[in-house]
């Protein structure tokens, strides 16, 4: 398998779901804006969709696809189906309990979720509402991630990628079709996003059949197998959800000040773009390729594979980090600024973005460094060091917010995020499981260059543009466009120029292995 040209398909599924992404939310700032509507649906949204993240990012992908793959390779497919029928049938009936309950303790937990809607009776309820509604999406959308995890076992990307196209298509064609023609649209939306992952659960369900893979319900049990996944799980599922927890930390602390949740949101939907489009699509590859790789004992393959993996992110990554540093406020102003968001909301939203960018390059590296931990079956390192991420945010986040308001939550969740990925890459070299080779320690710094390079040209393009970024829908993509577009030639040439990358590299990374 060539690791970068399985990660460009899973990031390139990514990609269109994120512009999908970007019109979805586009429609929604001009309807929403961020006033108690906006706030309320996006806490009803992001409660059911964190546990989607923790478990097709955290438990399911750090613990999962190396027992499904030991299993696989091991004992052949017939035990690997079984353990997986095991684990769905376990996976199912807990989900349907959780769910159960959760429904019937909202109020409580949106005390627990959103605090400071308490102030404003009808927020609260309309977000007790709409997060009632949603909230079956959790479940659907968890049985989705472990179907992608047994698809990416076996190499088959693009079906698990691609899923989550569904959702913006969904909730795109809510806005546009359904919400002229009810009085309120976060129902409506709230709907669609339990449409949407009915509809993904659907489509990985025909491709694992495609793959081989047709599952049958048994009983649940508490078989050794999944008695061993559980035991990964639980601390993969904090280890793989950190920078999760600490959004949703983060916006626990924003509902305290009317409009920060939804400022967040839209910067977080920014740099979730590169986030997506990379880090997550290298971890989703990187895991079953290191798994296989050290099953077989083939240690000089597996750590080239990281080698390349943490080369690859930070040839995508650092340039991405830059821009949004540069320029934060064109970007929201160009995608978001018109009928119910505001200047001010544009002013709001770029700071948030510019905070979560320092942050971007460690986001990236913690997916790209935990696999070297989960493919060993240790989910406990990962687990710890995100515990301390996790309390560097809420203790950052604590204090800043009292200060300089919702940007000092982003700059505590980017904080965190470097003391995670730094403590993940220093006990990765103490162990001897990462050794930076000379490729990597050479261009790493190359790089940097080459994005710095980048960033001060972006920084006299925007100024030069200003008229157009502020005029016509029209004009400001065009000028947004070519000052991407620019950038990303500035950075190309400034690559090859330094060394940091050369044509040939590129060229076998989209080669078939």
């Amino acid at each position: 398998m060539n690791l970068v040209r399985s990660a460009m398909t899973v990031g390139g599924m990514t990609l269109i779901s994120r512009f999908l992404g970007f019109a979805r939310d586009i429609l929604i700032a001009g309807t929403l804006g961020t006033g108690p509507i906006a706030d309320a649906f996006f806490v009803a949204f992001k409660f059911p969709n964190l546990f989607r993240r923790l478990f097709a990012e955290g438990a399911f992908n750090s613990a999962f696809v190396p027992l499904f793959a030991k299993r696989l390779e091991g004992e052949g497919k017939a035990s690997a189906k079984r353990f997986a029928e095991e684990a769905l049938s376990v996976l199912l009936f807990t989900l349907i309990v959780f769910t159960i309950v959760a429904e019937l303790t909202m109020p409580w937990l949106m005390y627990a979720i959103a605090p400071g809607f308490a102030d404003t009776p009808d927020k609260f309820e309309l977000g007790i509402l709409l997060t009632r509604i949603a909230f079956p999406y959790l479940l659907f959308m968890s049985l989705v991630a472990l179907l992608s995890a047994v698809l990416n076992s076996v190499g088959r990307f693009t079906a698990a990628a691609a899923a989550p196209i569904a959702l913006n298509i969904v909730l795109i064609a809510a806005l546009v079709v359904a919400v002229p023609h009810f009085d309120s649209p976060g129902v409506v939306l709230a709907w669609g996003v339990v449409v949407a992952g009915i509809l993904q659960f659907v489509m990985l369900l025909i491709a694992v059949k495609r793959a081989g893979f047709a599952f049958h319900l048994r009983a649940p049990r508490l078989t050794p197998g999944v008695r061993r996944l559980v035991t990964l799980g639980i601390p993969g599922f904090i280890a793989g959800g950190a920078t999760q927890f600490n959004l949703l930390a983060g916006s626990i602390i924003a509902s305290l000040q009317d409009g920060a949740v939804s400022l967040l949101y839209y910067a977080d939907r920014i740099y979730q773009l590169p986030l997506g489009v990379v880090g997550i699509a290298i971890g989703i590859v990187l895991l079953p390729d290191l798994s296989r790789r050290l099953r077989g004992d083939d240690v000089a393959g597996a750590s080239n594979a990281q080698n390349r993996a943490f080369e690859f992110a930070m040839l995508l990554t650092l340039p991405a980090a830059v821009a949004l540093a540069v320029m934060p406020g064109p970007i929201i102003q160009v995608l978001f600024e018109r009928g119910a968001f505001t200047a001010a909301d544009t002013r709001g939203a770029g700071l948030a973005l510019a905070g979560f960018a320092i942050g971007l390059p460690a986001f990236v590296l913690i997916k790209v460094l935990s696999p070297g931990f989960f493919a060993r079956e240790d989910t406990k390192t990962p687990m710890r060091f995100a515990a301390i991420g996790i309390a560097v945010n809420i203790v950052g986040s604590l204090a800043l917010f009292f200060w300089i308001g919702h940007v000092g939550i982003a700059l505590a969740t980017s904080a965190a995020a470097w003391v995670n990925a730094i403590l993940l890459g220093v006990r990765l070299v103490r162990l001897g499981h990462f050794k930076f080779d000379a490729r990597l320690k050479s261009r790493l710094p190359r790089l940097v260059l080459s994005a710095l390079i980048m960033g001060a040209g972006l920084w006299g393009g925007t100024i030069l543009a200003t008229p157009l970024l502020a005029g016509s829908f029209v004009e400001g993509i065009a000028a947004l466009a070519l000052l991407i577009g620019g950038g990303g030639l500035l950075f190309g040439i400034a690559i090859l120029a330094t060394g940091a990358a050369k044509v040939s590299d590129l060229k076998n990374a989209f080669r078939r292995a």
